[in-house]
């Protein structure tokens, strides 16, 4: 009884990590990627596109957009057989900063059994302070503090103050511009090489990452990763519209129960959606 006990609680506490996997990279839409990349070309491990933390992230104003966020992932397993995995999102950006990020995520773990993806909506709210997590199948909205510092327009050579020594591993070239989905952007190559026996490697691995930045919407429109060991992520905005979104999207439906705090992981249930444990 007492392992079984264990058992459940271990499964809690794996499903909350999942849940807050899958928050945070749906509270800042593209946080990671509202800045230029940094030039010395670092990057770390494989990460989903869009992730970004929940505090700390930089707000951008006067730059409102509304778009579809597009992450395809392939891995490719020994033998020959391929993951795929295609992730879809409508992302919001208004003038004030306040950002909106509406995401299905699929059944994993203890929320299989559903059977059918669950939708997640995260408002991120500057003005007021505060984050929203909705969860439309339960009309349940969870609330927390935001605090953000605000970028209201990028300064000249402030992505060169910090310089860090020259890695002769890490390679980065400019790409120059081009026109995506409507939008102009500057590319950015990096190549970053791992030498042989650093990680107990034979031979060299080489992982690529190309990064088409935005100065107008201050924001990534496209970023592809190659990486050997982690396979091919893609992410792209498509169907851009640069206009004012309607407000009420960064606004909690009067319908919704408001819920303060993170989900708690004693009183989570054993099969429910990623964000109401």
């Amino acid at each position: 009884m007492k392992m079984n006990q264990g058992n459940s609680r271990i499964t809690k506490i794996w499903a909350v990590g999942v849940c807050w996997m899958f928050l945070a990279a749906a509270v800042l839409p593209n946080a990671g990627a509202q800045n230029p990349p940094p030039p010395n070309g670092r990057f770390g491990r494989a990460h989903f596109a869009g992730a970004g933390p929940f505090s700390g992230g930089k707000v951008v104003t006067g730059a409102p957009y509304s778009a579809q966020a597009v992450t395809e992932h392939t891995q490719t397993l020994p033998g020959g057989n391929t993951i795929h995995t295609t992730t879809t999102a409508n992302v919001y950006r208004d003038s004030q900063g306040r950002t909106r990020r509406e995401q299905e995520i699929g059944a994993i773990g203890p929320w299989a059994t559903q059977g059918t993806p669950r939708k997640v909506i995260s408002i991120t709210d500057p003005v007021s302070g505060l984050i929203h997590t909705l969860n439309p199948d339960t009309q349940v909205a969870r609330e927390m503090p935001f605090r953000a510092q605000v970028h209201a327009g990028a300064r000249p050579g402030a992505e060169t103050a910090r310089q860090r020594p020259e890695n002769p591993n890490i390679k980065t070239e400019s790409l120059g511009t081009q026109v995506i989905a409507g939008v102009t952007a500057q590319g950015t190559r990096i190549t970053r090489t791992i030498p042989a026996g650093q990680v107990g490697n034979q031979a060299p691995i080489v992982s690529i990452t190309e990064r088409w930045y935005s100065p107008e919407l201050q924001t990534e429109v496209m970023r592809k990763q190659v990486n050997p060991q982690f396979g091919e992520t893609t992410f792209q905005l498509t169907n851009i519209v640069r206009s004012e979104p309607d407000p009420s999207l960064f606004q909690v439906p009067p319908s919704y129960t408001m819920k303060s705090g993170r989900p708690s992981i004693n009183n989570a249930p054993a099969v429910k959606t990623p964000t109401e444990q």
